[in-house]
């Protein structure tokens, strides 16, 4: 009976299981960016130099892709197309349908080679004009910075040990010169993938002897760290270097805040002293990793996307092609896919397979290249018409309020797209070169009702900060006065959003004695 019951008892709880299991139909829209689509956003992003980088990497990787330095060779590719798709016999070309059906589901050989219409299967790309020039980079290589340490290192008197520990100290140097690991994690770290058994003691042993390297401040921990190294190196220490030794050691808190007043009152000194001590300490390298002259985050070439030019009050748009090569896909790869195809073993068909993907990823990417510089030329030219009083004659109060929906309005693409445009791009114009993004501004309504550019509020603003009092700067407040005398009516807390954007700190720190 006991048996009886459990029997039923599980039976219920399995047709209550599937009494609760029901089979839904649903119907959903759904919008998916297919792998073209994706590689052309890709693309759109990157700048020029990001470009170049990423068109060898596609060749590295898609053998079927090569540069196209030949005309000649693009009129016998073409010939060819026509022989493999138009000028086979009849029986040639329906076992060729046949074949390829088997090979790869879906896909024709006329995807790749449509003899009826050559034009549209776009299997080369053209990055230059016969007129466009071609500039080449000189590269000038040298010990780099920490070859140079490395190279200080060996001249030191030190054990094997505590060389090896110097060598690893100076790996965990970074680009600014500075050690910001703690050296109780380097002393794990030592232990675990170099096998060496150290102590904190003995890293600060050797790092005091890095810190004694060219450039002066290398190897220090903090800021404070890294200013009294320099300070305490000069050969000859005058009072202002004593005073401003003292500053940075005990005041440092006091002096990055430009609180002076304090400074003076503890170091009991005049007004023209505190000049001196500031002097010292503002000559001196917060950053002595940067301080080589082949250093590239100070070096780095700022490569415009776009160019305009102005003839006759008119303005005109290039796109900078550069060192851009032509693209096409690989002959070879063509003639191997025409063998293949006529192939009726399992393996042979295999690697059919395998070259017609490697034709079909290079004919997206070219495509990709291609829709990346129609989409900037069609977006960049509707933004130049948009702005075309500022383009014509550089003057700032020309701008008018323009956002990425203005853009995408006028080209009929999507915001997103406009975005990945504009994005990390430069245009080079009469009057200077300018991040692309920077002209993309909201709107502002004056006393009048005339509305304006942020842009043009925020140069009044620089120049209003350039020609302050460096003794008494002007505060949020009295630039806000400024600003609606000028018939700007902006609050406080916005002029002090627009300073930010503009990297311009509070009054306090702009003071100077």
């Amino acid at each position: 009976m006991f048996e009886l019951r459990i029997f039923f008892g599980a039976l219920f709880v399995y047709l209550s299981n599937i009494m609760a299991l029901k089979q839904t139909q649903h119907l959903k829209l759904l919008q998916k960016l297919s792998p073209q689509q994706i590689q052309l956003m890709k693309l759109l992003q990157l700048p020029t130099v990001a470009l170049e980088q990423r068109i060898k990497e596609e060749l590295e990787l898609n053998p079927a892709l090569e540069e196209d330095n030949n005309e000649s060779e693009n009129e016998d590719v073409e010939n060819e197309y026509d022989e493999v798709d138009g000028s086979e016999s009849e029986e040639a070309n329906d076992f060729e349908e046949k074949e390829i059906d088997k090979i790869d589901d879906g896909y024709e050989l006329e995807d790749y080679m449509d003899a009826g219409d050559l034009d549209a299967y776009k299997y080369e790309i053209s990055n230059r004009s016969a007129d466009d020039e071609v500039f080449q980079s000189v590269v000038v290589e040298g010990p780099d910075f920490h070859s140079q340490l490395e190279e200080q290192l060996g001249l030191r008197d030190l054990t094997e040990k505590q060389f090896a520990i110097g060598l690893y100290l100076i790996g965990c140097i970074d680009e600014d010169g500075y050690i910001r690991r703690d050296l109780d994690l380097i002393v794990d770290d030592l232990a675990f993938s170099q096998n060496t058994n150290t102590s904190k003691e003995e890293l600060e042993e050797v790092l005091k002897t890095i810190q004694e390297f060219d450039p002066a401040g290398v190897g220090a921990r903090t800021l404070q760290e890294c200013l009294l190294i320099q300070l305490e190196r000069k050969p000859v220490k005058a009072r202002e270097t004593h005073l401003a030794i003292e500053v940075v050691r005990t005041m440092m808190d006091e002096f990055s805040k430009k609180h002076y007043d304090k400074i003076i009152r503890k170091l009991n000194i005049e007004d023209d002293d505190l000049k001196d001590i500031i002097a010292e300490i503002t000559h001196l390298n917060p950053r002595p990793g940067n301080s080589e002259g082949d250093n590239k985050g100070q070096m780095s070439e700022v490569v415009p996307d776009f160019n305009i030019s102005v003839n006759d009050g008119v303005a005109e748009l290039s796109i900078n092609q550069r060192n851009l090569p032509d693209l096409k896909i690989s002959n070879d790869y063509i003639e191997m896919l025409k063998e293949y195809s006529r192939a009726k073993e399992k393996s042979i068909k295999e690697a059919g397979s395998f070259v017609k993907g490697k034709i079909e990823s290079a004919q997206w990417f070219i495509e990709a290249l291609q829709q990346r510089h129609q989409t900037m030329l069609v977006s960049m030219h509707a933004i130049m018409e948009y702005q075309q009083e500022y383009f014509a004659s550089g003057d700032e109060s020309k701008l008018k309020p323009m956002i990425l929906k203005d853009i995408a309005d006028k080209v009929g693409l999507d915001i997103s797209t406009v975005s990945r445009v504009a994005n990390s791009k430069y245009v080079q114009t009469p009057y200077g070169t300018f991040l692309l993004k920077t002209f993309f501004s909201e709107s502002l309504s004056t006393d009048g009702g005339e509305e304006v550019s942020t842009r043009e509020v925020k140069k009044i603003l620089q120049e209003c900060i350039s020609s302050e009092d460096k003794k008494k700067p002007l505060t949020d407040d009295a630039l806000c006065e400024i600003l609606k005398e000028k018939k700007y009516n902006i609050a406080r807390r916005t002029v002090a959003k627009y300073r930010e954007q503009l990297d311009i700190p509070v009054a306090r720190m702009r003071k100077e004695i």
